[in-house]
């Protein structure tokens, strides 16, 4: 079997099972702050610009908004709950002067089949228990040193929901896992549907 931490191989790349998070700013500031707590939160090793080196063969970049901006994703490998390491990346979203930044942490969908990571069952969504949680939790772990306005979590879910038409209330059906704070907790409330 191929190596789903090895950022050479093209075919651990492609679409992402996320955690989007909305920043509640544009500001860099708390973008990096935001940053940071996530990179740590998810226990990532590394932090690279380019996937077509393995993290052997290239020099580690800051882990900084400036760094998102001049390479577009930031780069490195993590241990998925089930134990095995797999290639990861963040990336931001920048709301300009009319919405918030969002900020997505993925684990690629071509990492996700080498390393068996079943997250599709026929439903018209990706979805994986275990790989939610697994995100839920850096959220919630996240939120404690950067609290933020939401957080989704799924395949390809960012920009999916704001935390502004939601107004502090979990949709009763959910189609990907919400993390919606109200009065400095965060609640989760995983996919349903």
């Amino acid at each position: 079997m191929s190596n789903p931490a090895s950022f050479r191989d093209q075919s651990n790349w492609g679409d992402g099972y996320e955690l989007g998070i909305e920043v509640g700013s544009t500001d860099d500031a708390d973008l990096q702050i935001l940053l940071s707590a996530l990179w740590s939160a998810a226990g990532v090793r590394g932090c690279f610009g380019r996937k077509d080196c393995e993290p052997g063969e290239q020099n580690e970049v800051p882990c900084t908004v400036a760094s998102l901006a001049e390479y577009g994703h930031l780069l490195g490998q993590v241990r998925l709950p089930t134990g095995q390491l797999a290639v990861c990346g963040c990336t931001a979203v920048r709301g300009g002067d009319e919405s918030s930044d969002w900020l997505d942490f993925y684990v690629p969908t071509g990492a996700l089949d080498k390393t068996g990571t079943v997250y599709w069952d026929g439903l018209t969504q990706f979805r994986s228990a275990v790989i939610d949680d697994w995100l839920a939790g850096i959220a919630m772990e996240t939120f404690k040193q950067a609290p933020f306005r939401l957080g989704l979590v799924g395949w390809m879910v960012s920009g999916g929901a704001d935390a502004s038409t939601l107004a502090h209330e979990l949709p009763e059906e959910r189609g990907m896992g919400y993390l919606l704070p109200h009065g400095g907790v965060l609640r989760y409330g995983a996919a349903n549907i």
